[in-house]
C-alpha cells in the first residue's frame, strides 16, 4: 500500500518533471566577457530562439566620438528553449552555462522577458543601472540631496530612499527616482 503510493506520487512527479523539460521557456545564458554579440548569431544560426537587448552608448575618444550598440545586461544573452534541447546552446562557443542553482538551470518569469522585448521595440530608451535591492544602503546623486546617503525602502509601490539624522534621531522618507541614487559597497 505504502510502496503503491510512493509509486503513483513519483509517476505524477516524473510526468511534472517530463512536461517541465519539453515547454519552451527564457533561460539566461551566461557568456564570456564581450561575446555576447558573437554568440547571439551562432545561436541564430543553429536557430535557437535567443533575445539580446542593446543599447547605443557614445564613446568619446580624445580623437573621435564612437555611437556602439552595447549589450542591456553584459555577460548574457536570453534564449527560449525546451530544457530537454540546452546542449544546442550549451556548445555554442563563449557560452558559459545556463543560469541556475545547484547546477539546474532556473527559468526567467516570460512576462519579464517579453515586456522588455515589447518595449525595446516600441523604442523605449534602457541602459543598464546596477541592481538595487530594497534594505540596502544607497548614496543620491542628483537634485538638492545630491551625496546624502539613505536606504532603499519600497513604499506603496515606488522606490523611496529614507534619509536619517543621527542627531535628533528622526528620518524622512524621499521620492527618489532609482536612476537618481546608487548602491553603496
Amino acid at each position: 500500500m505504502i510502496l503503491s503510493s510512493i509509486s503513483e506520487r513519483n509517476d505524477s512527479e516524473t510526468a511534472h518533471l517530463l512536461a517541465a523539460l519539453a515547454e519552451p521557456r527564457w533561460y539566461a545564458a551566461y557568456t564570456n566577457a564581450n561575446h555576447e554579440k558573437r554568440v547571439a548569431i551562432q545561436l541564430g544560426q543553429r536557430s535557437v530562439e535567443h533575445f539580446l537587448p542593446l543599447y547605443d552608448s557614445v564613446r568619446r575618444w580624445k580623437d573621435r566620438r564612437m555611437k556602439l550598440q552595447l549589450p542591456l545586461f553584459p555577460g548574457y544573452v536570453f534564449v527560449r528553449l525546451a530544457l530537454r534541447d540546452r546542449m544546442q546552446v550549451l556548445q555554442v562557443p563563449s557560452v558559459v552555462r545556463l543560469v541556475g542553482f545547484n547546477g539546474s538551470p532556473v527559468a526567467l518569469a516570460e512576462e519579464e522577458v517579453e515586456s522588455l522585448r515589447c518595449a525595446l521595440i516600441e523604442g523605449v530608451r534602457a541602459e543598464p543601472h546596477p541592481f538595487l535591492r530594497v534594505g540596502r544602503r544607497v548614496r543620491i546623486t542628483a537634485g538638492p540631496l545630491a551625496g546624502r546617503e539613505g536606504i532603499l525602502v519600497r513604499w506603496k509601490g515606488d522606490l523611496r530612499v529614507v534619509l536619517s539624522t543621527e542627531l535628533i534621531q528622526r528620518s524622512v522618507l524621499i521620492h527618489m527616482d532609482a536612476a537618481s541614487v546608487e548602491r553603496m559597497f
